[in-house]
C-alpha cells in the first residue's frame, strides 16, 4: 500500500508498505516518528483496509478516517486525472483529507465482524455451487465429457452444501446465545419472504451501522437510493446508485421476490407499481427499499412485520 504524508513546513513524503501485521508496525513507526500525532485517511476497500484501519485506530498517536472510494474516484475524474497509480491515489487522498472535515472511524466489535464474515462466506459457497452447476450443464454438451468429471462436479457440490449447512448451524448457535440478536432475528423472520439464512445475512450487514441512522440512510448504505440524471430537457428514468453495501443489497433481493408472491400487502404494492408502467426489476427494487424501511421500524420499535403498515390495500367499488 502507498502512503503519502504531509507535515507543516515540509515536503510531502511517500512510502510503500505491505498489507500485513509486521508492515503495519513499520507504518505506525514511520507515521509517528519523533512522537508526532497524525490523522490518517483511508479508502474503504473492504477487507484489505480493515486490518490496517484497526491497527491505526488502536495506536494512541494516530486517528483514522475511512472514506468512500467512489468519492475519490469521482474527485479524480473531476480533476481530469489521466493516469491511475498508487502514488497518484495517495496524493489525491491526502489532498482531500486536508480539505474535508475529519470524521473519526469507529470500528465494529469483534463479534459483529465474525458474524459478517460468516454470512459472506456462506454466500461465497453458494456462488461456488452455482458455478459448479454451470460447469455440469456445460459438460453435458461437451464432446469430450466423461462420467468421471460429471461425478467429480456432483461430489464437490455435495461437499459445498455440507459446508453451508455447517456454517448455518454455527450461525443459529450464535443467535440462540445472544438474546438481543435472537429477538431481532425473530422480528425479521416475521416477514413472509425472509427465512433463516436471509434474516442472518441482513442482520450481519446491518449490525455494522450506527444506531442513529435513519431509514433513508440505510437505503443509501445499501445503494438502493435513486440516482437522478438530468441534462436540459432530457430526463431519463432514475436508476439506483449502487454506491453502497452490495451484500446487503443482494440479501434483500430474493426476500423481496418471495414477498411479492406470498405476502398480500407487498404483492398489492408491487401490482400497483406494475400498473403504473414500471418494469418488473424497477418494481422489485422499490419493494426492496420499502422492505428495508420496514425492517428499520420493526427493529427500532421491537415489532413484528405488519402488512397494513407496509402498504394499505384500499377496496375499490365497481
Amino acid at each position: 500500500m502507498r502512503v503519502a504524508l504531509s507535515s507543516t513546513g515540509q515536503a510531502v513524503k511517500q512510502a510503500t508498505f505491505d498489507n500485513d501485521p509486521p508492515a503495519h508496525k513499520r507504518l505506525l513507526k514511520w507515521l509517528t516518528k519523533g512522537g508526532r500525532t497524525v490523522c490518517v485517511c483511508l479508502e474503504a476497500t473492504g477487507l484489505y483496509r480493515l486490518e490496517v484501519a484497526l491497527a491505526l485506530h488502536h495506536h494512541r498517536r494516530t486517528h483514522v478516517m475511512v472514506v468512500n472510494p467512489k468519492a475519490m474516484h469521482n474527485d479524480a475524474q473531476a480533476r481530469m486525472q489521466r493516469a491511475k497509480t498508487d502514488a497518484m491515489d495517495a496524493l489525491l487522498i491526502l489532498d482531500d483529507a486536508q480539505r474535508m472535515p475529519f470524521v473519526a472511524w469507529q470500528p465494529p466489535s469483534e463479534h459483529v465482524l465474525q458474524r459478517q464474515a460468516l454470512t459472506r462466506r456462506m454466500e461465497q459457497l453458494k456462488q461456488a455451487i452455482i458455478r459448479e452447476r454451470n460447469r455440469s450443464h456445460a459438460q453435458g454438451y461437451h464432446i469430450r465429457s466423461t462420467h468421471l468429471i460429471a461425478r467429480d462436479i456432483q461430489v464437490h457440490i455435495r461437499h459445498l452444501k455440507r459446508r453451508i449447512q455447517y456454517l448455518q448451524a454455527q450461525a443459529l448457535d450464535w443467535v440462540k446465545q445472544d438474546l438481543t440478536l435472537k429477538r431481532a432475528y425473530q422480528r425479521l423472520c416475521s416477514v413472509r419472504g425472509i427465512a433463516q439464512t436471509s434474516a442472518w445475512r441482513i442482520l450481519a450487514e446491518l449490525a455494522l451501522l450506527p444506531q442513529d441512522m435513519k431509514p433513508s440512510q440505510w437505503v443509501a448504505h445499501a445503494g438502493l437510493d435513486p440516482k437522478p440524471k438530468q441534462s436540459g430537457t432530457a430526463n431519463p428514468p432514475r436508476r439506483i446508485s449502487k454506491t453502497g453495501n452490495k451484500y446487503l443489497r443482494h440479501a434483500l433481493y430474493m426476500p423481496a421476490w418471495v414477498a411479492c408472491r406470498h405476502e398480500v400487502h407487498v404483492k398489492a404494492f408491487y401490482d400497483k407499481l406494475m400498473a403504473r408502467g414500471k418494469k418488473p426489476l424497477q418494481a422489485i427494487v422499490a419493494v426492496m427499499r420499502k422492505v428495508l424501511h420496514s425492517i428499520w421500524g420493526m427493529l427500532r420499535h421491537d415489532q413484528d412485520f405488519e402488512g397494513e403498515k407496509f402498504y394499505r390495500i384500499t377496496s375499490q367499488t365497481p
